[in-house]
């Protein structure tokens, strides 16, 4: 069986995508402690609370893949607002157990964002003996009823080209509301419906019985729910946290850690399970 390790692993969305998939994951590097507790309770294979800019590469279990999804906040389009867009150096811990491993295949996912961060490209595209592909954007709407466009690199000791992409109909927004949910509306929301306070812009809303697809789902939801609405009958409101899972391709058995803004938290950092099982299929493909 091929096996994968999983850096930065959030709440386990890539992972569980890997698994669907057919790829055997046997280590998930994480700091969070509720991501953690999250991984723990839905996967059997070991969970590390690390910082993988602290330990060694060498001494550390070696795998057919090395699956990086470091945290995308600095290259994200987003980060302008607050002048914070200027990249991090995460990604070259993840490049160093990469140079040092050599494993068969690497995977990067991150916002289309992070191509205009030269540095960060050239280490992961411009690595001795690898042949890289970059697939951007990958959009979630393939699979998901919700926006959210990513970039795949994947990188091979052989070249690979045979990549090839979904052709089923993607789940829609109808299929997975929670139609009547009783869900508690803050009066922020309200505030922003009616551009009261500081609000400058409306919440986004989506509507089920018009084929609508929600905008991307995003980390900050836990804390500020009214930037997207679910029009629910004669209702508007906040999305339900299963449905925002669903939103991601989180099965409804999946369990998740912490208490609700943690949990949206989680959802909107992690990578939509779908697409993690078309990137582990694509690497099956590869190995044959």
């Amino acid at each position: 069986m091929i096996t994968a390790k999983s850096y930065f692993s959030g709440a386990g969305g890539m992972d569980l995508g890997l698994t669907q998939a057919g790829i055997k994951i046997l280590q998930s590097y994480e700091m969070d402690e509720t991501c953690c507790n999250t991984l723990r309770s839905n996967f059997k294979h070991e969970v590390l609370q690390e910082d993988i800019s602290k330990i060694t590469v060498l001494d550390q279990k070696d795998a057919d893949i090395y699956v990086g999804t470091f945290p995308c906040t600095k290259y994200s389009t987003a980060s302008d607002i607050h002048g914070t867009r200027n990249g991090d150096d995460l990604f070259l811990h993840f490049f160093r157990h990469i140079a040092l491993a050599k494993p068969e295949m690497y995977i990067v996912e991150n916002v289309p964002g992070m191509r205009k961060f030269r540095i960060v490209m050239e280490a992961l595209t411009k690595l001795p003996d690898y042949y890289v592909r970059v697939e951007c954007p990958i959009n979630a709407n393939m699979w998901l009823p919700q926006e959210r466009k990513r970039l795949i690199l994947i990188g091979t000791r052989k070249p690979f080209n045979n990549l090839k992409y979904p052709e089923s109909k993607p789940i829609r927004l109808k299929d997975i509301i929670q139609k009547g949910a009783e869900v508690a509306i803050p009066q922020y929301v309200y505030n922003r419906i009616n551009l009261i306070g500081n609000y400058r812009d409306k919440p986004i809303v989506s509507n089920p019985d018009f084929n609508d697809i929600a905008p991307c789902a995003v980390a900050h939801y836990g804390t500020d729910r009214s930037t997207r609405l679910v029009q629910d009958g004669n209702n508007l409101r906040p999305y339900t946290t299963t449905e925002f899972a669903r939103l991601q391709g989180f099965p409804d058995e999946f369990k998740f850690s912490g208490v609700n803004s943690k949990v949206y938290k989680q959802i909107g950092n992690a990578v939509a399970v779908p697409m993690g099982k078309w990137v582990g299929e694509q690497a099956l493909r590869y190995f044959g």
